[in-house]
Order: C-alpha cells, then structure tokens, then sequence
C-alpha cells in the first residue's frame, strides 16, 4: 500500500520503494544498476547502512538504517533520486534514446519544468515502512528478494539467482552486487546519536 506521507525522523530503519515514471525499465534501458550502487555508497560515506535492497528494472527496493545526521529522511532520498535521475538521463542522452528521453520530458509538470526540471524519471513520491522490529525487517526483506521471481518478471528461478540483490549474502553469506550490512548488526549501533563524518 503506498504510504504518500512524509517521514518526519532523521534516524531509523525503513524499508523504501520507489518506481520509475509510468512504470518505464528506466534503470534496465540506462544499464543503471551501478548508478543506485553509487548513491548506496554515498549514503555509507554519510553513516547510514544499507542493509537489503532489489534493483528491478524499473523500481527499487531498499532497506535503510538512517543514522542522525541533522537531515531528514525525506530530503536525504530525494537528493538520491535526483542524483540517480541525473545519472540515468546523461547515460541515455549517450546511448542516442531520444524518443524515450522526449516521452519523459513530456511528462514534467509546469511548475517542475518551471524552476528547470527536464525530464520525469521517478513517480514523484516514493513508498515507506518504518521496521521497528526483526519480524517486520525479515518479512521486507522476504517480499523483496522474491520481487525478481515473480509475476510478470520471472527473470531467475531463485532469489540467490539475481545478481541485483542482497537475497545470495542473505542465504549464503557471499554478496552479489553490492555489499551490505547484515540487518542483526543494527542492534549494536545507536542510530540517534548525531553523526559527525570523520575527514
């Protein structure tokens, strides 16, 4: 169920999904899946922790743990939206897609394209559950290692199988395209202290 409200916090696990505009393989035709490896690193180099996450071809799974950084939750996603929009716009500009990059430019609202906005690559809100418990952060992870095996994506026959995916670290110990924060480790960690970024 979407969850169009604000996250009002600046620290905290939540499971995030976001989607790309009227449900396009924006990340898949960009070949954009190290693009949301990128802004995963710049939230580790912030001190937060990426600890589950699905790159589907056209949306994105993730679970989070936000440490306190003085920022909100809110802005902290959606300047990685805009830095991966940026990112998977400039890729397709490259690869000479320029039906698929006018279909999104129509798709600018003109208060956006107002204040310079170009092109549309994500729905403008994205959704969020806030996991305040193992039992909720196992069942995310759950529903979204499965999203490539199932309905209309049936892209492999396991979760291990996807290569965009924290279920292989999960279920083996060995990471598949990005490395992650095994989601037991957060028990140790205090999220709400203030995070000072070490030079």
């Amino acid at each position: 169920m979407p969850v169009k409200r604000k996250i009002p916090w600046s620290d905290g696990v939540y499971f995030i999904t976001t989607t790309c505009c009227r449900w396009l393989n924006l990340i898949d035709q960009s070949n954009g899946y190290d693009i949301i490896y990128k802004w995963f690193n710049v939230l580790k180099e912030e001190g937060h922790f990426v600890n589950g996450f699905v790159v589907m071809p056209n949306h994105l799974h993730a679970l989070l743990a936000f440490r306190n950084t003085g920022q909100l939750i809110n802005d902290i996603i959606g300047n990685g939206k805009r830095f991966i929009a940026y990112e998977i716009v400039k890729r397709l500009e490259q690869q000479g897609k320029h039906a698929l990059l006018d279909l999104l430019c129509s798709e600018v609202k003109l208060t956006d394209r107002s204040r310079g906005k170009k092109h549309e690559v994500w729905k403008d809100s994205f959704d969020w559950k806030e996991c305040r418990s193992v039992e909720f952060i196992t069942q995310k992870l759950d529903y979204m290692h499965k999203n490539p095996c199932r309905g209309k994506w049936n892209l492999v026959n396991s979760p291990e199988d996807y290569e965009h995916s924290s279920a292989r670290f999960y279920s083996t110990g060995i990471h598949a395209g990005y490395p992650v924060t095994n989601y037991r480790e957060l028990e140790y960690m205090d999220l709400t202290t203030p995070y000072i970024k070490q030079p």
